[in-house]
């Protein structure tokens, strides 16, 4: 741009390009040994620059300063990041669709307070995260609008005197947009923050289904089993086996979160324009990116499973024990909403029909049985409109499938919704 803008020589700018091109090949070889008397990056390449192509290299940092460079580099950095962050969560969301598409029909208990709710499919559950994950996709490509956009220009806080072409650089490198204050353009690191506020809600989104597989795994639930490669055993205790992965994952959530705390109370005092409390900015958004990276890879792989080369079989991470869960939904009175459905179908208001239940359960609660194990002349001194087929209403599948309007827990509403996912993400 310098040299089209006649700012340099058009034959310096084409030699400061073709040599720049052979120093970064030149470091991507290793064959560059930095010097920290440099400064930093910039003067460091700036240097050798100068010592290859002597004044020609002097040139190079025309109309710029160190300022409008660094912002420019980390929003470079943030948007290629987010596209591979985007598609790690995509690969999960597969993951998951994919998983769940083969529990349409495993049954298990919904919860409220951690209580027995209503029996819901294990592929309904799961794909509440896939909703969850989709909408953090969307929020990544969403703050990537806001990354995209050119401060290079800006120099070090007021502009330049120099006839830049802004735009023309933007478009070199495929960014939607220009700053459009140079004042601003120093010292945003606005997206910074909302990447890492994006990352850390994806992160919660990890931890609930962490905290989820944790107590599904524990003896007092029984409902998976998580492969060896993703837990260890006690130290002392030979008969346990401990969720590692997902109880890291669940402490890895703290430790982006505090990444976002952190980049908003380092912004939240600094005057403007650029002050040196920036280059704080970097290590907390590294490593946000590089712990929300590992985690999606790890998720992936413990629910998908992995390809063993010995056996060339595909072994799961996670198994699914459906006898327990569906033992654990027949307890609890879960169908008692449908027994109220069900009065109030026969014409009984719903306040009524609500206290009609609580007395059949608090029966069924002295006989220690469940509601569908009362006989019909019991439900029927509660109501005399009960009739026989109450008993597929008390069903867990008849609980299941009277559910079937959209985003309901009907296995045909789930399938729907499998094939909407599976299209969305080919």
């Amino acid at each position: 741009m310098l040299g089209k803008q006649g700012i340099i020589p058009a034959d310096d700018a084409a030699l400061i390009i073709k040599t720049l091109k052979e120093i970064l090949a030149d470091i991507e070889a290793g064959k560059v040994t930095f010097d920290e008397k440099a400064e930093d990056i910039h003067m460091n390449v700036e240097t050798i620059l100068i010592s290859r192509i002597g004044d020609v290299g002097k040139r190079l940092h025309t109309g710029r300063s160190r300022n409008d460079q660094v912002a420019l580099d980390i929003r470079m950095y943030t948007k290629k990041e987010i596209i591979a962050i985007k598609e790690l969560v995509k690969n999960l969301m597969v993951t998951l669709n994919d998983f769940a598409a083969n529990h349409t029909e495993t049954i298990l208990p919904g919860y409220t307070h951690l209580q027995r709710a209503q029996p819901v499919t294990l592929a309904h559950h799961l794909l509440a995260y896939v909703e969850m994950f989709k909408r953090d996709a969307e929020r990544m490509l969403d703050v990537r609008k806001r990354v995209n956009v050119l401060p290079l220009g800006s120099a070090a806080l007021a502009g330049t005197t120099y006839p830049l072409d802004r735009e023309r650089v933007a478009r070199t490198l495929g960014m939607e947009g220009v700053c459009q204050n140079s004042l601003d353009g120093v010292s945003d690191r606005d997206f910074a923050i909302e990447f890492t506020s994006a990352a850390s809600l994806c992160m919660v989104h990890i931890s609930r289904l962490s905290e989820e597989l944790i107590v599904w795994m524990s003896q007092n639930f029984g409902f998976i089993k998580i492969a060896d490669r993703f837990t260890t055993g006690s130290s002392i205790m030979p008969q346990k086996k401990n969720p590692d992965v997902p109880e890291l994952a669940r402490g890895k959530t703290g430790r982006v979160v505090g990444h976002l705390m952190g980049l908003i109370t380092l912004m939240k005092g600094q005057p403007l324009a650029y002050n040196k409390d920036n280059q704080e900015d970097k290590e907390p958004l590294f490593d946000t990116v590089d712990t929300l990276k590992d985690t999606l890879r790890i998720f992936a792989e413990m629910i998908g499973g992995q390809f063993n080369p010995v056996t060339g079989q595909k072994e799961g991470g996670i198994t699914v024990n459906a006898a327990n869960m569906r033992a654990a939904a027949l307890k609890g009175y879960a169908t008692a909403t449908d027994l109220a459905d069900y009065l109030v179908k026969k014409g009984l208001p719903f306040r009524d029909a609500h206290e009609t239940v609580a007395h059949a359960v608090k029966l069924a609660t002295q006989k220690g049985v469940d509601l569908s194990e009362l006989p019909l002349e019991e439900l029927q001194s509660f109501n005399p409109n009960v009739e026989a087929d109450v008993f597929e209403v008390l069903s867990l599948e008849g609980s299941l499938n009277a559910r079937n309007t959209l985003g309901g827990t009907a296995p045909a509403q789930v399938r729907i919704q499998l094939a909407k996912h599976r299209t969305r993400l080919t």
